[in-house]
């Protein structure tokens, strides 16, 4: 590979992690990374780099925001005995500037049941630092 192309080649992988940071910045893309990593399990990434999370799940005392380790050990919990079946974004908003919100369907069964189950996810963001960060999740039935 001649020279030239192969600095061409460095820059544009060099560049990548910038272009893909600017585009994870709307509030739709916070919504769709929020539906992957609850499809997956993945509380980590569903926290993401939230320092304080208010939660109203089973579980989780609603009183007053979590540090980021005990949400996710408390979403880790509140997920691991659902099998998804779908989960549908149906509304993102941004309300106010620099606050969002984003409404989720989900549907899932509990494991070793067949009864499959719905309820309504609430996702209230805030803008910091140029990322939507998750600020609180609210289940309803």
């Amino acid at each position: 590979m001649p020279r030239v192309c192969r600095v061409v080649a460095i820059w544009g992988l060099m560049l990548l992690p910038a272009a893909r940071a600017d585009a994870q910045s709307t509030l739709p893309d916070a919504a769709s990374r929020a539906k992957q990593a609850l499809l997956a399990h993945d509380a980590q990434a569903l926290v993401g780099q939230s320092s304080n999370l208010l939660l109203q799940i089973p579980g989780a005392d609603p009183s007053s925001p979590l540090g980021r380790a005990q949400a996710v050990e408390l979403l880790g919990r509140y997920l691991r005995g659902a099998e998804e079946r779908g989960l549908d974004i149906t509304v993102i908003r941004e309300v106010e500037p620099g606050k969002g919100f984003v409404e989720l369907t989900r549907r899932y069964v509990v494991s070793g049941t067949a009864e499959v189950r719905r309820e309504t996810l609430f996702l209230g963001y805030r803008l910091e630092s140029k990322e939507w960060r998750l600020a609180e999740l609210r289940s309803a039935p």
